[in-house]
């Protein structure tokens, strides 16, 4: 990763202990950060327990991309770091958050968990900010680990000691189920037991997920509030989805993730011709600076997204990845400060239906089969104020 990127790469066990380990070496607590509201919960709680208040970003409404022209001026002002998402691999305007950071002599910070293929004016997604963090449960499919990218190399001695800090060991039980993961999942998909084994995990507690956002708890998260900076009070919260976030990696975790990473070109490029196919359907007129990138998902734009996730889910699609409503809408304004132009990342959360480029070609024949109408986006009218325009002089 660091030929890739050409930046020094510190190995972390997840993304999220990454964006942690950046957020608190970067921002004094107290400070506030520019982030989507169309993002993965997790990430709000990692804001929040780094000791920092989110401050929900505008989106351009067609691709759910960072919209810096949407945010006024007074809005820049105050801000500690702007946190991109690069939402599905799709790439935010680094270029122009680069800019805008440099004037105002804050850090960026972009996470590329969806985007560790895609590039930007000519860069890699990674290459702009201070610091970037990458997932390699994603693309590389080893549901485990991820890697801080620096851009001043004389940092990672200190990054990797404020790792360390971090880590719990790892544990016998922990390394031998996730490496018998795999054959498991393989069995249920084989077996077709996919909604039996999730009825199980309910039943055990351990389907964390009822709905697409987890519950937000407010009178646990204010009290959690109060021992921020610190992961303690919020790993009820951070750890869903991934109760091993912070655990020191074992050898059999690391040599699959390892074996996973030397087949990353093969699967970026199935991800890549998968993507353009999906574009190219009647749903795929995301419209924005997507273009040829090997997107982790593809945001078809559905207008009955339930139904076509019901028709997907007849044909064995699981539809994963969604983040509706946005997080200014599910958090409220106790906890986050809310978009100055909500309508168009509510639309585009409604809307989005991330669609595995790698089976694009059976996503296109059930919604094909369902005759799903794609959703399009229309620009709200301007009210003209009084005064302006007509009627004024004669």
């Amino acid at each position: 990763m660091r030929r890739r990127l050409g930046r020094e790469c510190l190995y972390v066990p997840s993304c999220r202990l990454g964006l942690y380990v950046a957020l608190r070496h970067w921002c004094a607590p107290g400070g506030r950060v520019l982030m989507s509201p169309v993002n993965d919960d997790v990430i709000l709680f990692v804001v929040l327990a780094a000791g920092l208040r989110p401050v929900q970003a505008p989106l351009r409404a067609r691709d759910g991309s960072i919209d810096p022209a949407g945010l006024p001026e007074s809005g820049w002002r105050g801000l500690s770091a702007v946190l991109t998402t690069n939402l599905y691999g799709n790439p935010d305007p680094a270029p122009e958050l680069r800019a805008r950071c440099d004037a105002l002599g804050i850090p960026l910070i972009e996470d590329a968990a969806h985007a560790i293929g895609s590039e930007v004016a000519g860069r890699p997604v990674g290459a702009f900010g201070d610091a970037s963090v990458f997932s390699l449960s994603k693309h590389v499919g080893a549901q485990s680990g991820g890697f801080l990218a620096l851009a001043d190399p004389g940092l990672r001695t200190e990054l990797s000691r404020a790792r360390d800090a971090l880590l719990e060991p790892s544990r016998l039980t922990a390394e031998l189920a996730y490496a018998l993961r795999p054959y498991a999942e393989a069995g249920v998909r084989g077996l077709r037991l996919v909604r039996a084994a999730r009825a199980a995990l309910r039943l055990l507690g351990r389907e964390e997920r009822a709905e697409i956002r987890m519950p937000l708890r407010p009178g646990e998260l204010r009290r959690a509030l109060e021992t921020a900076p610190g992961l303690g009070g919020f790993h009820s919260w951070i750890r869903v989805d991934m109760h091993d976030y912070r655990l020191r990696s074992g050898r059999s975790r690391l040599h699959r993730t390892r074996r996973l990473l030397g087949g990353l070109d093969q699967r970026l490029a199935a991800h890549l011709g998968g993507t353009e196919k999906l574009l190219a359907s009647p749903w795929g007129d995301v419209g924005g600076t997507a273009g040829a990138q090997p997107l982790f998902r593809v945001p078809l734009l559905v207008e009955d997204r339930d139904a076509a996730i019901a028709a997907l889910a007849r044909h064995r699609v699981t539809t994963g990845y969604l983040y509706d409503p946005p997080l200014d809408a599910y958090a409220g304004e106790v906890f986050t400060d809310p978009s100055p132009a909500p309508g168009q990342a509510a639309w585009f959360a409604r809307h989005a239906l991330p669609a595995d480029p790698r089976r694009a070609d059976q996503v296109i024949a059930v919604l094909d089969a369902l005759g799903a109408r794609p959703a399009r986006w229309k620009e709200p009218v301007r009210q003209v104020e009084r005064g302006e325009g007509h009627g004024g002089g004669g």
